[in-house]
């Protein structure tokens, strides 16, 4: 039998509670998504604006190719 040192009830609730918040933060698309958002803002702005008009662009087309097929 080795001799391992178990972890007190403090330091197993402190490792859970860690465990937990990175699980929470890997599956919180919201918060990844504004951290994205803020990372994006201060590293490379010209990239944030062209990411914008790109999803605008998307957009339009979508609702474009949608009117135009209820014309049809």
């Amino acid at each position: 039998m080795t001799a391992e040192k178990l972890p007190t009830t403090a330091e197993a609730r402190a490792d859970l509670a860690a465990t937990l918040d990175a699980i929470e933060d890997k599956l919180n698309v919201p918060k990844q998504a504004k951290a994205t958002y803020e990372r994006l803002r201060e590293q490379n702005p010209a990239a944030l604006v062209a990411g914008a008009a790109g999803v605008a662009t998307a957009v339009g087309l979508g609702v474009w190719a949608v009117v135009r097929a209820v014309i049809k």
